[in-house]
C-alpha cells in the first residue's frame, strides 16, 4: 500500500481505542446525519429468505450460504469427515433449495468435494469464496507460499477459472496489515488478472474487524454475530455498528456464528438469534456450516418467518 493509505489506516485507527471504539466505527465513514438519512440501504427490502442480494461491486449471490468449516482443521472439517454420500447430498440439498453461496476455505479442506458435487452446474449460478491460511500451524506443512501461489491452487483444485472472493483468514490482531501487507498486495494482483474477483479477511477479534470495515482493500468482511455473543468479541450492538460501518465503506457484510456455531440446542434459541440478526438490517449473507438437511430448510424458514413479521410490523405502522 502506499504512503497515503497507510497514513489513512492509521489515523482511522488511532480513534478506535478503549469504551468508545464501537460508536467511533459506527460514524467513521459518515460526514453527517443528514448524509445517512439519504444513504439507501445496497439492498432492497425482501421476504425471500433466498433473495439474490449484492456482496460488492459486481458480486451478486444468495441470502443464504453454505459454510463448510464445521469444526474446521488441517484441511478437514466435518464435511469431510462424515459419509462422503451424506455430504455430496448436503451440498446438493443446498444448491437445489436456492443457496448458492459456498464458503470454503484452506483449512477446511473442502475446496474437492464442492467442486466434484458442483462441475455438472452452470459456474455463473453459484458464488465460491475460500480464505488462505497465513498463520503458523493449522493446516499440513509449514511453508507459506505467496497469495498468487495459494489462489492458482485454489483454482486448481476448486476445478474454475476464478473465485468470487478469497480472504485473510481468522485475523486477530487490529494492525494486521502491517504484518500481511504482501498478501493484500497480491490478492490485488490477483484482482487485477481476474482469477479473484474481491478480496477480504476473516475477522475473529473486534479489533481485526474494525480495522476491515474502514481499510480501503477490504471488499467484503466476516463477522460474528449471534444472539448470545457466542464466540464474539464487543457486544452484540458494538458489532452491529461495525457491520454498519462496513456496509456505508460499500463492502459486503458475510455473517458467521448465527446459531452459536452449533451451541444453541433449542429451536426457539435458534429463532432468537436469527431473528436478532436479521433485525439489525446490516448483514448481505448468513452462513452456516450445516451437518443435516433440516438444518438447512429450518435456516431458510426462520430467516423467512423473520422477513415477514418485519413486512408485517412495517405495514401495520403504515
Amino acid at each position: 500500500m502506499d504512503l497515503k493509505r497507510r497514513e489513512f489506516l492509521k489515523s482511522s485507527l488511532a480513534g478506535l481505542s478503549g469504551a468508545a471504539m464501537g460508536a467511533n466505527v459506527a460514524s467513521a465513514s459518515a460526514s453527517s446525519l443528514a448524509d445517512e438519512a439519504e444513504k439507501k440501504p445496497k439492498n432492497p427490502f425482501s421476504t425471500d429468505p433466498l433473495a439474490r442480494v449484492k456482496l460488492f461491486g459486481d458480486v451478486e449471490t444468495t441470502r443464504i450460504g453454505m459454510g463448510t468449516g464445521m469444526a474446521g482443521y488441517n484441511h478437514s472439517a466435518q464435511l469431510t469427515r462424515m459419509e462422503r454420500d451424506k455430504a455430496v447430498k448436503l451440498i446438493e440439498h443446498c444448491y437445489d433449495l436456492g443457496v448458492r453461496f459456498f464458503d470454503c476455505a484452506d483449512l477446511y479442506g473442502t475446496h474437492e468435494i464442492i467442486s466434484t458435487t458442483l462441475k455438472d452446474k452452470p459456474r455463473d449460478s453459484y458464488t465460491l469464496s475460500s480464505k488462505l491460511w497465513p498463520h503458523t500451524g493449522g493446516i499440513i506443512g509449514d511453508e507459506r507460499p505467496d497469495a498468487v501461489t495459494v489462489v492458482k491452487r485454489f483454482l486448481h483444485e476448486l476445478k474454475t477459472d476464478y473465485l468470487d472472493l478469497v480472504q485473510i483468514h481468522c485475523l486477530m490482531k487490529p494492525d494486521w496489515e502491517d504484518d500481511y501487507k504482501q498478501y493484500m498486495e497480491d490478492l490485488e494482483k490477483c484482482k487485477e488478472q481476474g482469477l479473484i474477483r474481491g478480496h477480504g479477511v476473516s475477522c475473529h477479534s473486534f479489533g481485526a474487524l474494525q480495522n476491515a470495515v474502514v481499510n480501503p482493500w477490504t471488499d467484503a468482511v466476516h463477522v460474528r454475530l449471534n444472539s448470545t455473543e457466542y464466540r464474539m468479541e464487543g457486544t452484540f450492538e458494538e458489532n452491529v455498528a461495525a457491520a454498519q460501518t462496513a456496509q456505508d465503506n460499500g463492502k459486503g457484510v458475510i455473517c458467521m456464528k448465527l446459531v452459536g456455531e452449533g451451541t444453541m440446542k433449542e429451536l426457539e434459541e435458534r429463532r432468537r438469534s436469527v431473528d436478532r440478526v436479521v433485525r439489525a438490517g446490516v448483514i448481505d449473507v448468513y452462513i452456516v456450516g450445516f451437518e443435516e438437511n433440516w438444518q438447512v430448510d429450518e435456516l431458510i424458514d426462520n430467516i423467512g418467518t423473520t422477513l415477514k413479521n418485519m413486512e408485517a410490523e412495517r405495514n401495520s405502522a403504515n
